[in-house]
């Protein structure tokens, strides 16, 4: 549906050149939500950018729905760009026109029929949960209504992607939650393709089917929402994993593991699926001669798949405590060892 090809994006300023994307190469399918999260100035904003060309790459290929937009007449780009409709964070509606106003102009500039723009409009209005503020400004709105407005207006023209540029970063988390389930309405009532980037994982875990993570212009990992979160491979992903996981060793524990003499050793224990309901720690201390010690532990879920975090101690001989792991290994979790013993 979107596929981006060794894309780069390059700044010049009087001094340098900036490399806002470096050689990205990525595909989005048709029908999903894709998750794209950075910190500030990773990238994200111009590879959003890139996908209607609000930025041009300086090189490599951006293709949506079977056509590489950066090969298009101004005429064909202005036709294509019809389909793709973009949410902005601070919702870029123009206060001097109501509410209906707002929605209708995509299709006013389009030449839609007058009849054709007040069904339409009023349709969105009464999807978005706004067929009473059709005459009302944007500054008699708050801030959840002024972006239900910006989601309706960009569904004006019925896109088959939809564009998200931190569309919830500037709202409180309650009315975030409201936007989300929208965005999660639009795809599945719709079936329109949604990326969108944003540097809160809260959003990435609660509606996305893929993420990737930027850094520096690139993209450094990527995958389904479920195994970027049970198991992050880039120090980047961990940090944005742990900021909503809560996975961290709380400092009175790690205050206690400092203090463990040797034979002790720290692993996090992460339960998928079915495994969550296992028994697995009570199995090992019958079957090997180890103590064990949970220091920590959560549960959640991941696309409706049950997720279980466990920071366990070993205690015991080395050989014993190896034919644990090897028991444990073979159930359906991973393993990390996160801290060995002081000696």
């Amino acid at each position: 549906m979107i596929t981006f090809k060794n894309v780069k994006k390059i700044y010049e300023t009087n001094d340098q050149s900036i490399a806002a994307l470096n050689g990205v190469d990525l595909e989005i399918r048709k029908g999903e939500i894709f998750g794209v999260i950075g910190f500030s100035g990773a990238g994200k904003s111009s590879l959003l950018r890139c996908v209607n060309l609000l930025e041009r790459p300086t090189s490599g290929s951006v293709t949506v729905d079977g056509q590489d937009l950066t090969t298009l007449s101004a005429k064909q780009l202005r036709e294509a760009k019809q389909h793709i409709g973009m949410i902005f964070q601070h919702f870029n509606l123009l206060d001097s026109n109501t509410v209906f106003a707002n929605v209708a102009k995509p299709l006013v500039l389009k030449g839609v029929k007058k009849d054709e723009v007040e069904r339409r409009v009023t349709e969105l209005l009464e999807f978005v949960d706004l067929a009473d503020k059709a005459d009302h400004y944007p500054d008699q709105l708050s801030g959840g209504q002024k972006q239900r407005v910006g989601i309706a207006r960009a569904l004006a023209t019925q896109p088959s992607v939809l564009l998200c540029d931190e569309a919830t970063s500037a709202l409180d988390p309650q009315t975030t939650q409201h936007i989300l389930r929208l965005l999660k309405q639009i795809n599945q009532e719709y079936g329109i393709t949604i990326l969108l980037i944003t540097h809160e994982m809260g959003v990435i875990r609660e509606i996305c089917d893929r993420v990737a993570v930027i850094e520096a212009g690139q993209l450094i990992e990527s995958g389904t929402v479920f195994d970027v979160f049970s198991n992050p491979q880039t120090a980047t992903a961990k940090n944005f994993v742990r900021s909503v996981m809560q996975d961290e060793i709380p400092a009175s524990v790690q205050k206690v593991i400092d203090q463990r003499d040797a034979g002790h050793h720290i692993y996090k224990i992460n339960f998928l699926g079915a495994g969550t309901g296992q028994p697995l720690l009570s199995q090992v201390a019958k079957r090997f001669d180890v103590d064990l010690n949970i220091l920590h532990g959560s549960i959640t879920e991941l696309q409706n798949i049950p997720f279980g975090s466990l920071l366990v101690e070993l205690i015991g001989d080395a050989a014993e405590i190896k034919r644990a792991l090897q028991y444990i290994d073979q159930s359906d979790v991973i393993v990390e060892e996160v801290l060995a013993d002081a000696s």
